[in-house]
């Protein structure tokens, strides 16, 4: 099956990368595509939730009942922060897309491997902390560069984040989830709109495209 045909290709630590790098750019190739994806929480994002998910089924044994679990979790994560901030890059640029997508997979993941609550809470907010301020500055206007690669970035941060919490003491961390929730909406609110979905600043008008690559 392909289940076995990933797994017996290497559980090294390069090995693994590539696949969860190949499952997110599958996700949002699909979606430049003009395909079908899972909005998670956009479909800008779409990729890093199931390529972490994916990680988990095909490396950790994952269960039918911890993909549930898994989805659950990441869905109340999102709550969170479409509550208390935004994910909508038009409104907060890429920090509030990818950086909450990446922020709901390493919650999603650390409470299938045995977090606490505690651990769950740090792991997604250390992921977002490593997304703060990140623009959205798609070439061309189209979510595709950097989009497409941000969401491999955005699902490997999410494990990075994810293994940080699960060997950590909730007890002795410095920034709570709250409060990377409103620094990520204090900084949305500060951010130019040539770096929220405009295409006015940033990558978008240093990268020339011709209608051939269109």
């Amino acid at each position: 099956s392909w289940l076995t045909a990933i797994r017996s290709s290497g559980t090294s630590f390069p090995s693994i990368l590539r696949w969860i790098s190949c499952f997110a750019l599958a996700v949002n190739e699909e979606n430049a595509a003009f395909g079908r994806v899972v909005t998670a929480p956009t479909n800008g994002a779409a990729g890093v939730i199931p390529a972490v998910l994916m990680y988990y089924v095909c490396f950790c044994d994952g269960t039918t009942w911890g993909i549930e679990e898994f989805l659950l979790t990441a869905g109340v994560i999102g709550m969170l922060f479409k509550k208390g901030a935004t994910i909508s890059a038009a409104m907060g640029g890429c920090q509030a897309e990818i950086g909450v997508s990446s922020a709901m997979a390493a919650a999603g993941l650390c409470q299938v491997l045995g977090g606490s609550v505690g651990q769950v809470l740090m792991a997604a907010e250390i992921a977002m902390e490593h997304h703060l301020g990140m623009t959205c500055d798609p070439v061309g206007g189209l979510v595709q560069v950097p989009c497409i690669e941000r969401n491999a970035m955005g699902a490997t941060k999410a494990l990075t984040a994810c293994y940080l919490a699960l060997e950590s003491d909730p007890a002795h961390a410095r920034v709570p989830l709250d409060a990377v929730i409103r620094s990520m909406w204090a900084t949305a609110q500060d951010m130019s709109s040539k770096y929220k979905e405009t295409s006015e600043g940033g990558l978008a008008v240093l990268i020339p495209v011709s209608h051939p690559e269109c």
